[in-house]
């Protein structure tokens, strides 16, 4: 939390050197240039550029756009940040060479064990794999925010991006320059990049409203309309495109159906569909009875995300043991980690067989109320 005007540049120059230094420098620890894939292909190659870090300098002018990107960001950082906090800015070249040179800048030393996605793929293996760390990491944050009795009389000032203000753009245009610096890419000028996020902000605002306005009318459908009356030809798909412009609306496919055979009838049930069982945390040994009295079902396996709670192959002795188990006490014993305070309910997967002809039953998958 800034107190003074030099609090506030001095968090613009290290901003720098994390944003445009370090984080280079680490990407380059993690994938150097010399970096050859497992086909024996250059990695830096094609569409992926050789980024390079940016050492700061004040005097440093691009040659394309003509203009200081280093001071610039600087500048304009550090008057962002003060206008938040209700300090008083300046752009006064000599105070902030003045400051610049009594900040103490750590020296880059690169992180082992962080791992960078090499392509999409992998990408979207660590993002699925980091969503079910989203409640930790948010009781993180909340554990570093300061208690609210230490806030008395404080007060944010939010800044709403508007392209006219020369402050705004000043900030958009050195930021986007100094990473086009890190990847040899041609930099532009203020006016240019005001003409570009001009030309971006309505078109993101536009479609979103529209999208948003055909979501909610789908959802009046849904909540004014009773469930047994609400037909699938009542429903819409959409198509548009606002530069030519176009737009259609058609009528949704139905989900396809799968057959199966319970308690005697015949049930055609969709991805929608589930089995919602409230019988409270039972155990394992109850959850299975259940099936076999209620649905003449023998379940030979039972998982829970990728863990697997039962599978008829299993070590008999330890089957034994998770059938006294609670529903609940067998996933966290398996998963070692605890269920939210929140959490109600828990989504599994099941493969039966029917307990008459002993052939496999397809069955959707259950949602059980432990709590």
């Amino acid at each position: 939390r800034p107190v003074t005007f030099e609090d506030c540049v001095v968090w613009a120059r290290l901003r720098f050197e994390t944003m445009f230094n370090n984080q280079i420098r680490q990407l380059l620890h993690n994938f150097p240039e010399d970096q050859v894939t497992s086909s024996g292909a250059k990695f830096w190659s094609g569409s992926k550029r050789c980024p390079k870090p940016l050492a700061f300098d004040l005097e440093n002018s691009c040659e394309d756009a003509r203009m200081r990107n280093h001071f610039d960001f600087v500048v304009a950082a550090a008057n962002l940040r003060a206008s938040m906090f209700g300090i008083k800015g300046r752009t006064d070249e000599e105070y902030f060479r003045e400051v610049l040179k009594n900040v103490i800048v750590p020296d880059f030393s690169p992180q082992e064990g962080i791992k960078i996605a090499a392509n999409d793929a992998e990408a979207e293996a660590e993002n699925s794999s980091s969503m079910d760390s989203g409640e930790t990491e948010a009781e993180n944050i909340l554990s570093t925010l300061p208690k609210q009795s230490e806030l008395a009389g404080f007060k944010l000032n939010p800044i709403d991006f508007d392209k006219d203000f020369d402050d705004h753009m000043l900030f958009v245009t050195a930021c986007s320059n100094l990473r086009a610096l890190n990847y040899s890419i041609p930099t532009e000028d203020t006016h240019r990049s005001r003409a570009i996020a001009g030309r971006i902000i309505p078109a993101i605002a536009t479609t979103t409203a529209l999208v948003t306005g055909l979501i909610c009318f789908e959802l009046y459908k849904i909540v004014g309309t009773a469930r047994n009356e609400l037909k699938i030809d009542a429903l819409k798909n959409c198509f548009l495109n606002l530069a030519i412009p176009f737009m259609t609306l058609s009528e949704p496919t139905a989900p396809s159906k799968t057959k199966a055979l319970l308690q005697g009838k015949e049930w055609n049930w969709t991805a929608w569909d589930s089995l919602d069982m409230n019988e409270g945390d039972i155990t394992l040994g109850e959850f299975m009875d259940l099936f076999e009295n209620k649905y003449n079902l023998e379940i030979s396996m039972i998982s829970y995300g990728v863990a697997i709670l039962y599978s008829f192959f299993a070590n008999k002795k330890k089957v034994e043991e998770r059938k006294k188990m609670k529903m609940s006490e067998v996933i966290t014993s398996v998963n070692k980690k605890d269920f939210p305070p929140n959490q109600l309910f828990i989504v599994l997967e099941l493969i039966a067989n029917d307990l008459t002809t002993d052939e496999e039953v397809e069955i959707p998958y259950v949602k059980f109320r432990f709590r």
